[in-house]
């Protein structure tokens, strides 16, 4: 697999402030996890590998992961979780809901062209842990209400607002990910999702082709979701 970009790998599984030896560690074994996919690939990558990238132990790893699979998953959670507040900090000034919406719907496209592989792992793993994909589509939601309040958008609800927008882009993320879309096709498919919650057509396209704001470093990393989240209290109990 190729490395993540950039901007996200300036933030590979970093520990929060203050965080805990049991948190740093496995933070430290996220980040060996994430240099050994890029290297190997998910198939080939090995826990023994990955213990040794960090100078630990298989049984460490097995004490923060059940499996190879939790850690592919942890890490993928990881990559979502990261972009998401990437993206965030990125819309810090931007007080059009259209644009924050527009902005979040290229950005997860952007990760389907910059490292394909990475952007399906993402996918593969959403679909199994609906509660990653609920915490994420919280930022979309504050955003369609933004919208809705500004009057740009008119939605029959939020749920379905949210379905349409969630449902566009990632069939968009899948189809770049394989090469098979048209150049330019994340601000074609940010305009699709504009109008479908309700703005012009001219002044959808206008939004969506608006330069992206860039990616700024987070300071704090990421909020780990619901099930990540009780995972780590269970494991620290």
């Amino acid at each position: 697999m190729p490395p993540l970009p950039a901007p996200l790998a300036d933030d590979v599984a970093r520990p929060a402030p203050g965080a805990g030896k049991r948190e740093r560690t496995r933070a430290q074994l996220l980040a060996a996890a994430i240099q050994v996919i890029s290297a190997r690939g998910v198939a080939a990558a090995t826990v023994q590998e990955i213990a040794a990238v960090t100078g630990m132990t298989t049984s460490t790893v097995y004490n923060h992961f059940a499996t190879k699979d939790e850690v592919v998953q942890q890490v993928a959670m990881w990559l979502s979780l990261t972009l998401c507040e990437r993206i965030t900090v990125s819309q810090q000034g931007v007080k059009e809901g259209a644009e924050r919406m527009a902005i979040g719907v290229r950005r997860y496209i952007w990760l389907a062209e910059q490292s394909p592989a990475w952007a399906l792992l993402m996918l593969e793993v959403a679909a199994a842990v609906p509660q990653l994909v609920e915490f994420v589509q919280k930022f979309a939601l504050q955003d369609i209400r933004i919208g809705v309040k500004q009057k740009s958008f008119r939605i029959e609800s939020e749920m379905a607002a949210l379905n349409m927008s969630a449902g566009a882009t990632t069939q968009a993320m899948m189809v770049v990910a394989r090469g098979l879309a048209p150049p330019g096709h994340a601000s074609a498919v940010a305009a699709t999702v504009l109008r479908g919650l309700g703005m012009p057509f001219e002044e959808a396209a206008a939004v969506a082709h608006r330069p992206l704001p860039a990616l700024d470093r987070v300071d704090a990393a990421p909020a780990a979701p619901p099930v990540a989240r009780r995972r780590a209290t269970a494991a620290s109990v």
